[in-house]
């Protein structure tokens, strides 16, 4: 009886000890789901719920509208206009296309021809995949299309396109101003001229939209989309005058066209401030159609985007006379009674320059070989009485080799060859600016320290920034005031320099540029034109004029450089100086009917 007794009892305790093994199993299955539990909504949370939030919702960049861009007038160059985008929520578009029974490619044709796409660009956007190689859940289909096109994507009826406001860039003039207002790209983003200089401020900052999806993917009501709304960017107000920069247009047109040129180069100034008061080169583009750039022969011109008075580099020729005079002049090496023999040619270490005029001139004064712009006269004041050393002090102080800083995107610093490789060839070359280079702002802010009575400014073509408040008044954000201005000069010494200009005009070879009662100052330079295989190339040429008015207290200055003139009327006295006299006239005729100082 007992040893059944003892049986039974050890039974239970094995039942009992396999009963507490199965609940402490059990229970410690129990504190893992617990713990994992724990970690996935309290520890992991914020990373599952960024996830479901992507699995359920979609978001849509709401672009800000693109600010204006107006000349100093108000009068607008460049606005955004109403268009509308097409996005596409992928998962809801294909469960709408399997439902109606329509296949990839049938949509892919129908949405080629609304749109005036390339079947194949639909396609690429409709089967996008992720780098990971999976089907994207969201894609941008078109931007930027008229009314028209988005009602008929409406019309096709299928769930999945969102459409949605959008804005195109929209150059109300074309070409004008083209290489200055630059444009944009697909997004909406500046790509060159001001809009990339300036695309901060004008972009504003972009807006979203975040759409609810159900379990399938497909889009809810709007009623429960969340919407934060865009801040548009503000106004970019000019420097430019519109009617100046459409005389400087014509003028620049015209040169193109009669000298059989290959491009024209004007600037025009104010001296005082560093204002671009216009801004021109031809040929152009139209920033609306940006890729469309085409020749006359209609081949294309990448190289009609560049703003040559800012990008590109040429080398000055006699304009840089300008320079070497006042050095002269400052370093005290000429007087009343200095003389240049002038037989035509100097020979400078065995190596002969010429006179652009073959015969020479008779024994000239320092004013004469400026008046004449002798070669030979230059030659000696910049070898023999200059020297290296002072010619390149006043090269350096000028800011030569060095960039403006103009507000414009991608400046050249010019080309000035390190002192001390300069042999005394090259240092006779330099003085009547050859072997040196220049861009056309670089030149005119050297120019413009002469024009003001010694004060070096910054060129710039950014006048205000600006935004319109809710009673639609104009607000003043920013002014431009990075002038950067440095006192280089002696007020006295230029002042006497711009009356050895003036003779220039008046009795030497810019005489084409004289329009009586302006009192124009000036100087022409013919410089060829170096080959890329060394040396000069023969027949091609850059033919400029600088010039000033009125010489006691010029209001504006003005660069024009017309790149390989016809071969058989090339001196700037024959084609620049003559586009200079037309273009002051106009200028100084409009500014006397509005009253401008």
């Amino acid at each position: 009886m007992s040893i059944l007794k003892v049986k039974k009892s050890s039974t239970k305790i094995l039942i009992n000890k396999r009963l507490l093994g199965v609940f402490m199993l059990f229970g410690l299955v129990f504190i893992l789901v617990i713990g994992r539990l724990f970690y996935l909504m309290v520890t992991d949370s914020k990373f599952y719920k960024v996830k479901a939030l992507q699995q359920w919702t979609s978001q849509i960049t709401v672009p800000a509208e693109r600010g204006r861009i107006l000349d100093r007038n108000d009068n607008e160059f460049v606005v955004s206009a109403e268009a509308y985008r097409v996005d596409i929520d992928m998962n809801t578009l294909r469960q709408a296309l399997k439902i109606k029974s329509i296949g990839m490619d049938q949509l892919s044709n129908e949405l080629s021809t609304i749109l005036s796409m390339p079947v194949k660009q639909v396609s690429n956007i409709l089967y996008l995949k992720s780098p990971e190689g999976m089907p994207v859940k969201f894609a941008t289909l078109a931007r930027k299309i008229d009314k028209t096109q988005a009602d008929k994507i409406k019309a096709l009826n299928i769930s999945g396109f969102i459409i949605s406001n959008d804005s195109k860039r929209v150059y109300k003039n074309n070409n004008f101003l083209a290489s200055t207002l630059g444009y944009t790209n697909s997004d909406g983003n500046g790509v060159s001229g001001v809009e990339l200089s300036y695309n901060k401020e004008l972009a504003g900052i972009p807006g979203q939209k975040i759409l609810e999806t159900d379990n399938r993917g497909n889009q809810l009501p709007y009623e429960n989309s969340q919407y934060i709304a865009p801040v548009n960017g503000k106004d970019l107000v000019l420097t430019i005058d519109q009617t100046i920069q459409l005389y400087a247009e014509q003028a620049a047109q015209k040169a193109l066209i009669d000298n059989k040129a290959k491009s024209v180069t004007i600037t025009v100034m104010n001296p005082k401030n560093g204002e671009i008061l216009a801004m021109v080169n031809k040929p152009d583009y139209d920033p609306n159609n940006p890729n469309g750039a085409k020749n006359q022969t209609g081949e294309q011109i990448a190289a009609s985007w560049k703003n040559n008075a800012v990008q590109n580099t040429f080398e000055p020729g006699s304009i840089f006379k300008v320079i070497t005079s006042y050095a002269a002049m400052a370093e005290n090496v000429v007087n009343d009674a200095t003389r240049f023999p002038d037989p035509g040619y100097v020979i400078v270490d065995g190596k002969r320059i010429n006179e652009w005029n073959p015969a020479g001139f008779p024994l000239q004064t320092f004013q004469d070989i400026i008046k004449n712009s002798s070669n030979v006269g230059f030659v000696k004041l910049g070898t023999e009485l200059l020297g290296k050393d002072k010619l390149f002090k006043y090269i350096n102080l000028f800011g030569f080799g060095q960039k403006t800083g103009v507000d414009l995107p991608g400046e050249s610093t010019g080309i000035v060859p390190p002192i001390k490789n300069v042999n005394k060839v090259d240092l006779a070359t330099i003085s009547f600016g050859q072997g040196i280079s220049v861009s056309a702002v670089q030149y005119l802010a050297a120019f413009n320290s002469v024009a003001n009575g010694g004060t070096w400014i910054r060129p710039h073509v950014m006048k205000e920034i600006v935004h319109t408040d809710s009673n639609n008044k104009q607000i003043v954000d920013t002014t431009y005031n990075n002038l950067g201005e440095k006192k280089i000069l002696d007020p006295n010494i230029a002042s006497t320099l711009r009356t050895y200009l003036r003779k220039v005009v008046t009795d030497g070879v810019g005489s084409a540029a004289e329009v009586p009662g302006l009192d124009i100052a000036g100087k022409t330079g013919t410089a060829q034109k170096s080959s890329p295989t060394g040396g000069y190339a023969p027949g091609k040429y850059m033919s400029s004029f600088a010039g000033m008015a009125p010489e006691n207290d010029p209001k504006i200055t003005m660069l024009i450089s017309i790149d390989e003139p016809d071969q058989s009327k090339y001196y700037a006295g024959q084609t620049a100086a003559p586009v200079a006299k037309d273009l002051f006239r106009e200028i100084f005729d409009y500014m006397n009917s509005k009253g401008i100082n």
